[in-house]
């Protein structure tokens, strides 16, 4: 976030406790869909978050191809789950392309460093390639969607940064019941 800042002057950083979430698909829902699943309740959260804030769309880095979600069959079937309208500045852009505009603003290096917030026994092993809307509505049919939405709401935690200056800096953090 400290990288962004400087671009925006300002920003409100989100941290969602998504294991839990994560955890219930992995026991309710198809192994092939998992990553999928994930994907929308993200969108779901997200999109409860930006009508909190009275935001008009979702921004994500999805780029066509680079790995499996990404098909364009697969964007068009996690997409659905989002009611507000979905931009993807990215998705045209080659991974070479992404990670030159990565460095350029500085947020390369931190992008790039292994993550630990996937555990990979949550992965699917042949993930679906070519998901239909109807195939993920009705793998959801198992989840109790808008629990897994409260339960991603209800744990949130707030950062705001500021930059002023020439320095970045964190203005406030807490965590809300109520995103």
């Amino acid at each position: 976030m400290r990288r962004l800042v400087p671009w925006q002057f300002s920003a409100k950083l989100y941290l969602v406790p998504f294991e839990p979430v994560q955890r219930e698909i992995v026991a309710r829902a198809p192994e092939k869909f998992r990553i999928l699943l994930y994907r929308r309740m993200m969108l779901r959260i997200a999109e409860r978050i930006a009508r909190s804030n009275r935001a008009l769309g979702l921004i994500t880095g999805d780029s066509l191809a680079q790995v499996a979600s990404q098909t364009l069959h697969n964007m068009a079937a996690v997409g659905a789950a989002a009611h507000m309208p979905l931009y993807r500045p990215l998705v045209g852009d080659d991974k070479m392309e992404i990670m030159d505009a990565a460095r350029k603003i500085g947020t390369h290096d931190i992008s790039a460093e292994p993550f630990h917030d996937c555990c990979p026994i949550f992965m699917p092993r042949n993930p679906a390639l070519h998901a239909s809307v109807e195939e993920l509505d009705d793998a959801e049919k198992a989840l109790d969607i808008e629990g897994l939405v409260r339960l991603g709401i209800d744990n949130v935690a707030i950062e705001r940064y500021r930059y002023g200056a020439g320095r970045v800096e964190k203005v406030e953090s807490f965590r809300s019941a109520t995103a």
